[in-house]
């Protein structure tokens, strides 16, 4: 979940330009406006692709896999209801969750927008999981108790962790990870349904509200109407369409500032708080701050983040225009650093053993630390520094 907003030199500028101030110099290039116009052309063309190919699919592929992981839990309270429920059917829901999971944490670079505007990001991605208001609850449950999801008190027991919870356990090692055992309580079923239905149509909101709810499947739209979760913008248009009356951006240097943005935060996020925090743990609190551990997902999580920051950065396709096209123009020798220090930021994730729970005080993840909060985050910075220059 992201926790990080930040402010200063980028936030100045982003004021500037809303309120119509824009300098006429730019330092790699004395051609004044025309030089910003140049400017705004490639960012306009790298925006298209962002949203097109990277933001879009990656939400269409979340919301899918959410609607595949809903419909398995079903199946899986029919079967239990039945008498017929298998090992097997724990596991594909979990693989549906494992592969919606995929998809959002490939996202976390653009938790900017609809993930924030509609609190989806903290509805959806709270952790580490309470494991004791957990077990409160499934033992509430198993008394019998009747339960709603309106009745959840914040986010902590919903999303992609409770659900986590409820289709996956360690073994007693703690260095497996098996389909949840088969003793489920009706009423734990009625509770892993409804999270799950919840979660899937958190997905689909964040589809519609980028992609536009006129261009998601009748299905799609169906659950968002039933559940009276019609979003109330399209951000896709915004960034696509920047300076156009409706936008909420300016320019187009304002869109790929929010990309940067998005990207710097993440990095920062992993780097220092999901793999920093347990990595420098000073008490219990910091040890077990631990993202996705019952499905020893952890590692994989921060690799898919960085991932995210690769996409926003370069484009999902070869081909893409992307943020990347201008860096290469104005430095070379930038935009080099930043895709190699992408790739050593991913090669010492991978080199982080799971279950991250005990190898988080390791030398391996003290690396990733300096690696992905420190040395990504800089050359991030770097490349913002770049787009400010007018």
């Amino acid at each position: 979940m992201k926790k990080i907003i930040r402010f200063g030199m980028y936030a100045m500028c982003i004021t500037l330009l809303t309120t119509g101030f824009v300098a006429c110099s730019d330092d790699n290039d004395s051609n004044g406006d025309d030089t910003l116009i140049d400017k705004e052309a490639m960012f306009k063309a790298a925006v298209m692709p962002y949203v097109d190919n990277t933001v879009v699919p990656t939400y269409k592929g979340m919301a899918d896999n959410a609607i595949a992981m809903a419909d398995a839990c079903a199946d899986i309270a029919d079967a239990f209801a039945a008498g017929t429920l298998t090992t097997e059917m724990v596991q594909e829901a979990g693989n549906c969750w494992n592969n919606s999971r995929a998809y959002w944490e490939k996202s976390e670079a653009f938790l900017y927008g609809p993930a924030a505007n509609y609190y989806i990001d903290p509805h959806i991605d709270s952790w580490p999981l309470d494991k004791n208001a957990m077990d409160d609850l499934l033992d509430y449950l198993r008394s019998g108790k009747n339960w709603v999801i309106e009745n959840n008190a914040g986010y902590g027991l919903l999303g992609f962790h409770a659900v986590e919870y409820m289709l996956f356990e360690l073994d007693a090692s703690g260095e497996n990870s098996l389909p949840h055992n088969l003793n489920y309580t009706t009423e734990e079923l009625v509770y892993l349904c409804a999270v799950a239905n919840d979660l899937r149509n958190q997905c689909v909101l964040l589809e519609a509200s980028w992609a536009g709810i006129e261009n998601i499947t009748d299905e799609k739209r169906s659950l968002l109407e039933d559940n009276e979760m019609i979003p109330a913008e399209n951000y896709g248009w915004y960034m696509k369409n920047a300076g156009v009356a409706g936008s909420i951006y300016k320019t187009y240097q304002q869109t790929a500032e929010d990309i940067i943005l998005g990207c710097i935060d993440i990095a920062d996020e992993v780097g220092n708080t999901k793999i920093g925090r347990p990595a420098n743990a000073s008490n219990e609190d910091d040890k077990n701050y631990i993202e996705s551990p019952y499905s020893l997902n952890s590692i994989a999580d921060f690799i898919d983040n960085i991932i995210s920051i690769r996409n926003a950065y370069q484009g999902s396709n070869e081909a893409d225009a992307s943020v990347s096209d201008y860096i290469v123009k104005v430095n070379p020798e930038l935009d080099a650093k930043v895709k190699s220090q992408i790739q050593t930021a991913i090669d010492a994730i991978k080199a982080i053993p799971e279950p991250f729970a005990k190898s988080a005080s390791g030398a391996a993840a003290d690396n990733a630390v300096t690696v992905v909060g420190t040395d990504l985050v800089d050359v991030l910075d770097e490349v913002m520094s770049e787009l400010s220059k007018y």
